[in-house]
């Protein structure tokens, strides 16, 4: 798992070369990003009040490049995270893990209205564990287990560069489980065995970005999903939230938060107490993390 961090790391440091460059390119195109890295270590010796010893490490790229030139509007974007900790003896886990890159392309029928289309991909670095910090650990998610493919075509309203809403009464919705265990136990979904399940139906994407006060940069995202074939009045939720707090040019704090409720993805219910899992359910999914460190924006 180690390398996966090392190669975020090289992105981070790569972007940051090359981000000046980049902003002068051409001017109907808008460039922007943020990089972030942030560790962490500690170390305990004959320390009475007990503890262990911990090192983690959590790096963030967000990078959007914006086209326009009045009647055409190209917008793409890409996140990538991953974060590794290590406590005491117990095994090196995940903190973070995300990749995430969506593409929207428009064509202007009015003065905020797009005909538009949209493909956003999302899926993990690396294999994620039950209980990670244990040695029987089960694994419950890897490389393109799940992936998700979204294809949506539809109208993108832009009254500014601040806030968009694009409304998508026609969208494919793809789930992979490419992971032969995951897909074995049918997880994400799908039905023991399968690695691909499709859904039709309407999909919702409001974006926000904004300077919110000085130094403090709000960057937001929430889709939703209804699957026309099957149960529409479940709708599946994706809501993403970055603020970003600037110290100087180099270094600032992140707070980084994802929400996700799909109906599909259950979890295990123990009502009885005797660690069995008697019934299984949907629940919301919430990810807070926070960070500082190095950050590099442009």
């Amino acid at each position: 798992m180690k390398k996966y961090f090392l190669t975020i790391a090289a992105i981070f440091l790569a972007v940051s070369l090359n981000a000046q460059d980049s902003i002068r390119a051409d001017t109907l195109w808008k460039f922007n990003g943020v990089t972030s890295l942030n560790l962490s270590q500690l170390s305990l010796t004959n320390w009475a009040a007990g503890g262990d010893n911990s090192v983690s490490g959590n790096a963030l790229v967000m990078l959007s490049a914006d086209f326009d030139d009045g009647t055409l509007n190209w917008d793409n974007d890409m996140t990538l995270g991953f974060g590794l900790i290590r406590q005491g003896d117990d095994p090196t886990r995940k903190s973070d893990d995300k990749i995430d890159l969506s593409t929207k392309f428009g064509y202007r029928a009015s003065k905020n209205w797009f005909y538009s289309g949209l493909l956003n991909f999302r899926t993990q670095f690396a294999e994620g564990y039950d209980n990670p910090g244990e040695v029987d650990r089960i694994k419950i998610s890897n490389w393109l287990a799940p992936g998700y493919l979204n294809i949506s075509a539809g109208m993108d309203f832009k009254p500014n560069d601040e806030f968009s809403m694009l409304i998508a009464p026609v969208s494919g919705k793809m789930t992979f489980v490419l992971d032969d265990d995951l897909s074995a136990a049918g997880t994400f979904g799908l039905d023991p065995g399968e690695n691909f399940r499709g859904e039709f139906g309407g999909y919702l994407k409001l974006a926000y970005k904004k300077e919110i006060l000085k130094n403090v940069l709000l960057d937001t995202k929430i889709d939703f999903f209804s699957n026309y074939l099957e149960n529409p009045q479940y709708v599946d939720v994706n809501w993403d939230m970055l603020l970003t707090f600037t110290v100087n040019e180099f270094i600032s704090a992140t707070l980084v938060t994802q929400l996700i409720y799909e109906r599909d993805i259950e979890f295990g219910f123990d009502s009885t107490g005797d660690g069995i899992h008697d019934s299984f359910e949907p629940r919301v999914q919430f990810k807070e993390l926070f960070g500082l460190g190095l950050t590099y924006n442009f």
